[in-house]
Order: C-alpha cells, then structure tokens, then sequence
C-alpha cells in the first residue's frame, strides 16, 4: 500500500474546509492529479454521495469512482476504487488560531499486476503531495476563516 500524508494550515475555518471537501468535485480545483471530476447523483452532498473521477498522473489516465464514506465535525473520507486500486482520502481538520490544521492523507491499494508499480507509485505521490498542499491551500484560503 502506498501512503502519502501531509499536515499544514489554511485560513478557513474546519466546517467550511471540510464543507468544501466533502463536495468531491471540487477535486478539479485542489487536486493536481484531477482532470475532472463529475457528481454522479443528486441533492445536497451526504455520506453516500458519489462522483466519477478521471486522474492524469505521470502522463498515464485513470477512473475512479469516489463514494464519501464519512463525514464528521472534524474529518471527511473519500473512497476512489476501479478494477486495479483504492485510493482512500481522509483530511482530518483541526481548530487553529490561523484558521484549521488540515491532515491529508492518501492510501493507495493496487490489485493485480498493478501492484507491481506500487514503488513507484510512491515516488510520483510524495511529488503530488507537495503540489497538492500548495493547491489545496490556495482554494481554502478563500473560504471563510471563522464560522459555519
């Protein structure tokens, strides 16, 4: 399995991070990997929500489909699968004086013949990891910073 994890402060409030997070198609926005990312049903976002996810890492292309698993007052998980792998998002959000401690972590499971590329998978996510601290800290700084 590979885990990437990544802890860092946004100005946003946790209730509106987390609010924003939850709406997986905000992906487009945050996530650097994320090509587009569509709702699949219908009504406010809830646990059980789902999205079609198509993802360009390291020039190669893939679908998922994401499923929020769950969503508390203090952490949001997404689960992506497809025939070759599960990737598992959780951001867990904490109260901070300059808004939220955000921790992101990504668990990559590959199946198959695909696990064979698990080593460097971990590689090409450590990479990601970074640009997508940078990126998701721009989208949440322009939430609101105290509040529901």
């Amino acid at each position: 399995m590979t885990r990437v994890s990544r802890t860092f402060t946004v100005t946003a409030a946790p209730a509106p991070a987390l609010r924003y997070l939850a709406d997986f198609s905000n992906a487009e926005t945050w996530d650097p990997g994320t090509v587009r990312c569509t709702r699949l049903d219908e009504g406010p976002v809830r646990v059980g929500s789902q999205w079609h996810n198509e993802t360009k890492i390291a020039g190669v292309g893939t679908q998922l489909t994401y499923t929020l698993e769950e969503w508390t007052a203090d952490r949001v998980v997404l689960v992506g699968h497809n025939d070759t792998a599960t990737s598992t998002e959780t951001i867990v959000a904490r109260p901070d004086p300059r808004g939220a401690e955000l921790t992101y972590t990504n668990e990559v499971e590959m199946r198959g013949m695909a696990k064979l590329a698990s080593p460097a998978i971990k590689l090409v996510f450590e990479k990601i990891g970074a640009d997508l601290e940078r990126q998701l800290t721009e989208a949440l700084d322009v939430l609101p910073g105290d509040g529901d």
